[in-house]
């Protein structure tokens, strides 16, 4: 019955500066970006690969959500990576604060979070 995850969707509280997050920093291909005159709000598809796509969103005066990793609610976005130490070392180049690597303690695997410019929860995965 279900796939794939198609997409992801972020309201953003900065639309410019998420933005060049998306796109510059992390390497996000754009796939469509329009602007809804209506609801004074950009929506802008972007390709995280072939199969999966992130959907950022803007919109006037959002409410703020806490989105801690512990908080209920959706936890956190993970990104498969092939090398951990070379994206954080990218992450950083870029003034982004990574947390130390960490160890999954059931599959054995290497992963850290680093935040949004909202500060939404972000995690690289070492596949």
């Amino acid at each position: 019955m279900f796939k794939a995850i198609h997409h992801i969707a972020i309201i953003c509280s900065d639309y410019q500066r998420s933005k060049i997050f998306y796109t510059k920093t992390l390497g996000f291909k754009i796939i469509h970006e329009v602007y809804r005159a209506e609801r004074d709000s950009y929506k802008l598809d972007l390709a995280v690969s072939e199969h999966s796509q992130i959907e950022l969103f803007s919109f006037p005066n959002p409410p703020t959500r806490v989105s801690q990793p512990e908080a209920c609610g959706l936890r956190h976005l993970a990104f498969a990576v092939d090398d951990i130490e070379q994206c954080i070392a990218y992450l950083e180049s870029h003034n982004v604060v990574c947390e130390p690597i960490r160890i999954d303690e059931l599959t054995g695997k290497q992963f850290t979070f680093f935040k949004d410019p909202d500060g939404l929860p972000l995690e690289l995965y070492q596949s």
